[in-house]
């Protein structure tokens, strides 16, 4: 299941969480309080979107999935996974990460991003949308079908899962 992370104003970091096929989960990292001030070398990252509140948000997320759901979850190379053991011990997921500049490890990250695209061209600040429009973005992208799910929707089959 591809996730998403806002992790800078214009990017866009995808996970993916195998049990679930193609079900996006866009969360949303509102800026830590000393956003845009002069921070020190090698400091803590201060947009919000560092290692500690990107591992509260997927440990939030997943953590409202039944267990049985949550089995692995595949990253990029992306310093905000520093506290991936943290994360692992938190969720119970099992942590991969792509080997560097190799796309074809995540295939369906790719796909949907190509998806979130249409929603969110390239340059877009993310800052300005909230969990409400987010929401509204993964709720369309996982009731769209997919060939590869055999034109079923993304939420067709978590129900199919969960029951």
């Amino acid at each position: 299941m591809p996730a998403l992370s806002q992790t800078r104003n214009t990017t866009i970091r995808p996970y993916l969480l195998k049990t679930l096929p193609n079900k996006v989960m866009l969360l949303h990292l509102p800026r830590m309080e000393d956003h845009g001030i002069q921070r020190t070398k090698n400091g803590p990252a201060l947009a919000g979107h560092g290692a500690a509140a990107v591992g509260d948000a997927i440990t939030t997320s997943m953590n409202a999935l039944p267990e049985e759901l949550r089995k692995t979850l595949t990253w990029d190379q992306g310093a905000e996974m520093a506290q991936h053991a943290k994360l692992s011990i938190d969720t119970g997921l099992q942590i991969y990460f792509c080997d560097p500049r190799s796309p074809w490890q995540r295939g369906t990250n790719e796909n949907t991003n190509g998806l979130l695209r249409q929603y969110f061209p390239k340059g877009t600040d993310l800052a300005r949308y909230g969990p409400e429009e987010l929401s509204a973005v993964a709720c369309a992208l996982n009731n769209r079908p997919r060939k590869t799910l055999g034109s079923k929707t993304p939420s067709e089959v978590f129900s199919e899962h969960l029951s």
